[in-house]
């Protein structure tokens, strides 16, 4: 989330697409309300379903599933073509007139440097600026070169005409017409559109580059770093965010830090290729700090062991395989399935449920010598090898998995933090005891660390280094304190810290760190995560603060518990000035500013503090070229600029943009694991364009444990448009049979007039709708797992499954 919850209240427009907050996150959609109510600001849904969210909308426009970067690509194409962009900031604050090496092309559908054989881009030599002699980027500022960004993107995206973008999308010209000029309005430097998105983006072949096109589509706005602006992704619960922040993703670090891999045996060429050098004159790239960022976290694992003779302990930290992007949930369950994995920890979440393909899943899970479940409930995976009927119909006999059961305590059984979807860090309390015999993850995680300690001591092992010269300094080594974790993760001084500058002692040796921007690579600081560095400070816990005070009136109430990085409440915030550093004309209520001595105003400066606006660096640090990227070098997995691919089960059974190619029907830089792609259902046999979706009433898996939201929704059921009911003969109440190309599930039918048949590339397309709650434990009604019927394929940059768009038939049970 680039901005906050509170800050919504400060949009002119709000465009929900992929996702449905007034039903997943009714809380927070109060300030939706608060924008429509306070700040005259108008709501827009493009949802395949007429939710909750929609019905409060003043427009709403039908989607087909897996179709958004079409729309959002037409709009971008709409906006340029049709001079309602912002001008300024666009100029100033992008890569426009970044100009794009010679051997960068993109043609039926791939981009330059494909390899077939491989299903992927080896070879991403043209994805990247032109540097000239000096080093530095070539741009033209009067983007008239052919090849500088803009002129490209103009390129890329002429193809997606209102009549293209309406036939791949479904959406009736006029609605979608409509939506866009509403929301080109917000190109005016003084409106401001802020874009909600949850897992209806995130969740498909091609959800990365659909998060993409909704920030290029900021940019052409002016909305980016701006209050009431920005990408905000709404975070299924709490510590979501926190977990990506503290790098329990297989490739990451925490910070966003990233493993090394094989290749990358050397650590001075390790830092030397993250720590990225300015590509402009003048620019402040942040990244620059990345080896003070490194270093820190390893002085936190690993204490006095590590030094600058070890090279920080590098050699302990694991590599990845090439060129695999890292052990996700997919490649995990693949290896299980073909009996490489011998056993596996699940902590906290729930797989036979989350994951695609049940019956994939259940038998991986059956290949295993042993399960370890740790987690508050009785979950379906830590049942999977029960004989439920046909609700969960296994050979028991054949499965020789042994599962252990750890009863953990829940989050109000326990002190500690959780990172909202805003990055708050809030402290919460301890509400009452954990029942039975049920422990904490902390006292867990210790009790194994220290009998494998005790093993690799006695016993020795094949590389014993890292889990033997781990620092473990806390008072009580068996159960550290929620608070001592917090602090290490904040991070303290080693040693005095001077003024580089003036000798001035800034922090002494063994006291918290008052920022990130005090670490050092010289060993003299620890940290466990960079960007929680100032999360607790010598003044205390930041995190517990509940100060909500808003002298600037505008929602950011900088007392109240801390953001990361920095207690900076929005995102690239310099960008919300012009380039004299002015708030922008008409802009209702200013952010940040330069005073004619600093930058100041509502929020913490996104922003060299005391760097006037004329010194040459650009708002977004994080990129060494200092502006937001259209053209994404080459970060992504597919190319520089989003396209438009059909889900891997597609009911038109071509991509309309590239019709007579069925190598880019679908994302040709998508993994797809051996016998999977022979699972993948095709629209003669299963006609209908499903998607998943939550239900107010449910949490996820956990609350068919609870009696109340077992009463409010007892019962599995899958909604069908009247006009497919009638078709089908199916009626309100009737049970259904809903089975795609991997299994079925079977569901009380809800007809209803929230879903209507779209018109698809000339064909006529229906689309099913699929809570995904319930299953064979809890209080509710016993119920077919949803993930039965998903196919296993995932985002081609983070391998998040494709649960939102996929094929299915329906009849009566």
């Amino acid at each position: 989330m680039t901005n906050h919850w509170t800050d919504i209240k400060n949009a002119d427009l709000v465009l929900i697409m992929g996702g449905n907050a007034a039903e997943a996150h009714p809380c927070g959609f109060k300030w939706v309300t608060e924008a429509k109510a306070h700040n005259n600001a108008k709501l827009i849904v493009v949802d395949p379903r007429f939710t909750r969210s929609a019905s409060v909308a003043d427009l709403y426009a039908p989607i087909r599933t897996g179709t958004d970067i079409a729309f959002l690509g037409g709009l971008i194409y709409y906006l340029i073509e049709n001079d309602k962009y912002q001008h300024e900031y666009v100029r100033n604050y992008t890569d426009v007139s970044f100009i794009v090496r010679e051997g960068y092309d993109f043609e039926a559908g791939f981009f330059s440097g494909y390899d077939e054989a491989k299903r992927g881009y080896p070879d991403k030599s043209g994805w990247g600026y032109e540097i000239g002699e000096d080093g530095y980027a070539v741009v033209d500022p009067t983007l008239s070169h052919p090849r500088c960004v803009f002129n490209l993107l103009k390129k890329h995206y002429s193809r997606y005409t209102p009549d293209m973008v309406s036939s791949i999308c479904g959406t009736p010209k006029a609605q979608m017409l409509q939506v866009w000029d509403t929301i080109a309005e917000t190109s005016a430097p003084g409106k401001v559109m802020t874009i909600m998105y949850a897992l209806g983006w995130t969740q498909h072949s091609t959800g990365s580059q659909m998060i993409r096109t909704g920030a290029m589509l900021q940019l052409l706005l002016g909305n980016m770093g701006m209050p009431g602006g920005g990408m905000n992704a709404l975070r299924g619960h709490s510590n979501i965010q926190g977990l990506t922040d503290l790098g329990l993703l297989s490739n990451l670090l925490p910070g966003y830090l990233t493993l090394p891999s094989d290749a990358e045996q050397d650590y001075a060429a390790y830092i030397a290729k993250r720590a990225s050098k300015p590509l402009r004159p003048g620019q402040l790239s942040y990244w620059q700090n990345y080896e003070k960022f490194h270093v820190s976290l390893m002085k936190a694992w690993y204490g006095k062991n590590v030094s600058a003779e070890n090279n920080w302990g590098y050699d302990w930290l694991p590599k990845l395989d090439a060129p695999a992007p890292g052990y996700d949930v997919l490649k995990v369950f693949d290896m299980m399935y073909q009996g490489q994995v011998n056993g596996y920890f699940c902590q906290g979440f729930n797989p036979i449920a989350s994951f695609p393909n049940k019956a994939k899943v259940g038998a991986a899970l059956a290949k295993l010598k042993y399960l370890v479940i740790m987690d508050p409930l009785a979950t379906e995976t830590s049942e999977f090898w029960r004989n439920v009927d046909e609700f969960n119909a296994v050979d028991t006999a054949s499965i020789q998995t042994e599962v252990f059961r750890l009863p953990t305590s829940c989050f109000a059984e326990e002190d500690g933090s959780l990172v909202n979807s805003g990055r708050w860090l809030q402290w919460h309390w301890k509400g009452a005891e954990p029942p039975g015999q049920a422990r904490t993850d902390i006292a867990i995680m210790s009790g194994l660390y220290h009998r494998l300690r005790t093993m690799y001591a006695q016993d020795g092992g094949k590389f014993p280094d890292p889990i033997l010269n781990l620092d473990w300094p806390y008072l009580q080594p068996d159960e550290p304190s929620p608070e001592e974790v917090a602090k290490e993760y904040s991070g303290k001084a080693l040693t005095d810290l001077n003024d580089p500058a003036t000798g001035a002692l800034l922090v002494k040796g063994g006291e918290q760190l008052a920022g990130f921007a005090q670490l050092r690579a010289d060993g003299s600081t620890a940290s466990g995560c960079w960007l929680f560095c100032g999360s607790w400070t010598q003044q205390g816990n930041q995190m517990a603060r509940r100060d909500n005070a808003d002298p600037y009136g505008i929602g950011q109430t900088l007392g109240w518990a801390w953001s990361w990085p920095a207690n900076r409440r929005i995102l690239y915030n310099r960008a919300s000035a012009d380039v004299s550093g002015k708030p922008w004309e008409g802009l209702k209520k200013p952010l940040v500013f330069w005073n004619g001595k600093s930058w100041t105003g509502a929020d913490v400066p996104d922003f060299k503090a005391d760097s006037p606006p004329d010194a040459g660096m650009n708002p977004f640090i994080m990129n060494p070229e200092g502006v937001a990227r259209f053209f994404a070098v080459d970060k992504m997995a597919e190319g520089p600029f989003p396209e438009h691919y059909e889900p891997f089960e597609t009911p038109i059974g071509r991509n309309p943009l590239h019709p007579d190619d069925p190598r880019v029907t679908s994302n040709p830089a998508a993994r797809v694991f051996k016998g999977d792609m022979e699972l993948f259902g095709t629209a003669e046999e299963f006609p209908y364009a499903a998607t998943t979706y939550r239900l107010t009433e449910h949490f996820h898996f956990w609350t068919k444990h609870c009696r109340l939201n077992a009463i409010v929704q007892p019962e599995q059921f899958v909604e069908i448009s009247e006009v497919l009911a009638k078709e089908l003969g199916i009626g309100v109440g009737d049970r259904v049979k809903v089975s795609s190309n991997r299994g079925y599930i079977k569901a009380v039918a809800v007809v209803t007039k929230r879903l209507k048949p779209l018109t698809v590339d000339g064909k006529t397309v229906h689309q099913v709708g699929i809570p995904l709650h319930w299953g064979f434990s809890g209080l509710t009604r016993n119920g077919y797992l949803t993930n039965t019927l998903t196919p296993f394929v995932g985002d081609a940059n983070t391998q998040t499954p494709e649960f939102k768009s996929f094929l299915v038939n329906v009849e009566k049970a």
